[in-house]
Parts: C-alpha cells; sequence; structure tokens
C-alpha cells in the first residue's frame, strides 16, 4: 500500500485561487471524487493529500488550470472536464485549443473549442453558414404536425436554432436570416442547389439515407466547405435502411481532399452525470 503523499501548490493572486477553487470549491470537489484525493484551500496555498500518484496528477492538473486563468473569469465546466479526462492518462499540459477564443455567446460567454480535435468557422472567412439536418424523428412518430411548412419542420431543426441563440440575440440572428448569411434548412432543401462561398455543416448525418448523403456532397460549389457529423451508434432510420454516413465512409474513405475523423468519448464533452449515464447503458448493451 502506497504511502499518502501531499503536495502545496502557493497560488498568491486570489483571483488565481478562485479560478482553479471554482465557485463554492466546486472544482475542488469534482477534482476529490474523480481522483480520491484531499484538497484545502487556505489563504495562498492549495494543499493536496493522498496516494503519491495522485497527487502528482492532480498537481499537474493545477498547474494546466492555472494557464487558463489568464483567460476567462472562470473555469468553464467542459475544459475542466477536458484536462481532467487527459490528467488520468498522461501529465496534464493546457491544449492551446482551450485557451483560444472562438466566439462570444449572447451574454458575453466566450465560447472556446472543448476538446482536441476540430474547431471551424470564424473571421467571416466565407460569405454565408448553412445548417441542414435531415427531418427524421428519433424512435417516435409525431403525426400530423400544424402549420405551415416553417412550423412543420421546425421541430426538427430547434437543436440547430438553439445552437445559433447562443451565439447572437434573436433579433441579430433574424436580420441574418433576412440577409442569407444564415441558413438554417432541412437536408431535403439542398437537392437542385449548388452552394458557392459557404460554410455547409451536416447535423446528425448518421440519419441521412445514402441517396440523400450523395445529393448533398454534390452540392458544394466553388469556395465552399462542408462539414458532415454523426454518430453511426444513434441511427433513427427504418431497420431496413442503411445510414448514408456508414455508406459514405466505405466510398470515399480513399478519395482526395476528404478526410474522416473519429471522435472517442473523451472527445465528447458532456455534464459528468450524463456521461455515467452513456458508460451505463453501455454496459447494459454489452451483456
Amino acid at each position: 500500500m502506497s504511502v499518502p503523499a501531499q503536495i502545496t501548490i502557493l497560488i498568491p493572486d486570489p483571483d488565481e485561487m478562485m479560478f482553479v477553487t471554482g465557485n463554492n470549491d466546486a472544482n475542488i470537489d469534482r477534482i476529490e471524487r474523480e481522483f480520491a484525493v484531499k484538497i484545502v484551500s487556505r489563504g495562498a496555498e492549495l494543499r493536496i493529500m493522498g496516494d503519491p500518484a495522485n497527487v502528482a496528477r492532480v498537481g499537474e492538473l493545477v498547474s494546466a488550470m492555472r494557464t487558463l486563468s489568464d483567460r476567462d473569469d472562470n473555469l468553464r465546466k467542459p475544459a475542466l472536464e477536458r484536462l481532467i479526462d487527459e490528467a488520468k492518462d498522461a501529465p496534464v499540459g493546457a491544449p492551446e485549443q482551450l485557451r483560444e477564443v472562438v466566439a462570444t455567446t449572447v451574454r458575453g460567454k466566450r465560447i472556446t473549442p472543448q476538446s482536441a480535435g476540430v474547431a471551424a468557422l470564424r473571421d467571416r472567412k466565407v460569405a454565408r453558414l448553412i445548417l441542414t439536418r435531415p427531418a427524421v424523428e428519433a424512435g417516435e412518430r409525431l403525426g400530423f404536425l400544424p402549420g405551415d411548412l416553417t412550423e412543420k419542420i421546425d421541430p426538427y431543426l430547434r437543436p440547430l436554432y438553439d445552437a445559433l441563440y447562443e451565439l447572437m440575440p434573436p433579433e441579430r440572428f433574424t436580420r441574418a436570416m433576412e440577409r442569407g448569411e444564415i441558413e438554417v434548412a432541412p437536408l431535403a432543401f439542398m437537392r437542385g442547389r449548388s452552394l458557392n462561398e459557404a460554410f455547409i455543416i451536416l447535423d446528425e448525418a448518421q440519419n441521412a439515407t445514402p441517396a440523400q448523403m450523395k445529393m448533398f456532397l454534390t452540392r458544394l460549389g466553388y469556395g465552399a466547405q462542408a462539414v458532415v457529423n454523426g454518430d453511426i451508434t444513434q441511427v433513427d432510420l427504418e431497420k431496413d435502411q442503411r445510414s448514408g454516413l456508414v455508406v459514405a465512409r466505405e466510398i470515399l474513405k480513399d478519395v482526395e481532399g476528404i478526410a474522416f475523423v473519429d471522435f472517442n468519448e473523451r472527445d465528447v464533452v458532456r455534464h459528468e452525470l450524463v456521461a455515467r449515464i452513456v458508460r451505463a447503458y453501455d454496459r447494459y448493451e454489452k451483456k
């Protein structure tokens, strides 16, 4: 059995200490649960006690957290979870992606990439942003939806609207829509179009049929870029219908100019409880 170890980290700046510990010591509580250590904050000292290996990892984690303190007023939960995940397997650094500001929300909160994967869309490098997703019901039948066409498709596109509302006030979003700078539409609406000078995001691509996927990929025009994302473990198509995302990967794996990026559970930033729920379901399904 390992002899308990203790290290003391001096953090003279009260604001930096608050950044590390979190409001009401929320960050300390989270780290203590994850690494089974005891952390005590007293004045300018942060004392870490427990198993030597875990104490060393938490010391590296705190160092990484401190490097982020000059970029934000508080340590956002997704960034902390990312650093904790990295601390479990290796000495922790502060990934440059986590420190880089991409945009701000309507409430002034800064948005940064939440994993060391891919970040895109900034600085008005394209003339317009187009977001699309298949209009597929997730495991249930909604039946006849009342209203005009916009009202009928709105429930399917609501997650995209929610994400955009985080970036800009509704009135600004409406103006951008009216000027054609932002477009949110079902995948079927892409048919017959050539999309030039646009950044296009196909969300929930696992629910596109092979025909829809081919149609979408052949819409790319001059100066356009496309990102296709989806989770092939959550396909909501009929059981006899293959996912267009799976088929596209098989067909296009050797095509120049197309790259495939595989994410694992460490790249998906979730609420701590949601992560535990997902792992529980995975264990149950494997049985």
